[in-house]
């Protein structure tokens, strides 16, 4: 039997180390923004030039039977993942919703996704939506049109990105950011 030891929180004081088998130079971050009826997903890879497109998309469950959409979540993820081997995944942070029934459902949508990633060798981290607005745009109040923006011009993309494709390409330029300035601070502690 194999364990997964993958799972890991996002903690601001906890330097990244790099996974086993990952580039130093080039590491590729998918993020996925789970939702019931539709999940962004996003994937840069972070080279010493700085943060490069690689995809960006959406998986449709539709609305029919929940546990349909659950199956499709799922598929999808397997399929994205399997085809872009990230070395590192980021994925929103539950939230608590005014209606029970919703967040119960965008539980079960992340669960889902979470699952399908657990297949491979990637480290998982989670963050709130506030904190990928912060580092993104420079706010935690940011609208997802500001978000979008700033997407589109740190990724020097043309055309305008669908808002689940940017929430995720977001939270995978947040942790890649968040990451380089992690490891230069582990490198600084282990010079001093």
């Amino acid at each position: 039997m194999r364990r997964f030891s993958s799972w890991q929180s996002y903690k601001r004081d906890t330097p990244a180390a790099v996974p086993a088998g990952a580039s130093v130079t080039s590491v590729r971050v998918l993020g996925l923004d789970p939702g019931s009826r539709i999940t962004g997903y996003g994937v840069v890879e972070m080279t010493v030039a700085g943060p490069r497109y690689v995809a960006s998309g959406a998986i449709r469950a539709g609305s029919g039977d929940f546990t349909r959409r659950l199956q499709d979540i799922y598929r999808g993820v397997v399929a994205i993942v399997a085809e872009h081997r990230p070395d590192e995944i980021a994925i929103e942070r539950v939230f608590i919703h005014r209606n029970p029934d919703s967040a119960l459902k965008l539980g079960q949508a992340r669960g889902a996704a979470l699952s399908a990633t657990f297949g491979c060798e990637a480290r998982l981290f989670e963050y709130s939506p506030r904190e990928v607005k912060l580092g993104i745009v420079g706010t935690g109040a940011a609208d997802k049109e500001q978000v979008q923006r700033m997407v589109v011009a740190l990724l020097a993309l043309e055309g305008r990105l669908g808002a689940d494709a940017a929430d995720a390409l977001a939270l995978a330029l947040c942790h890649a950011h968040g990451r380089t300035l992690r490891m230069a601070l582990a490198a600084a502690e282990a010079r001093a």
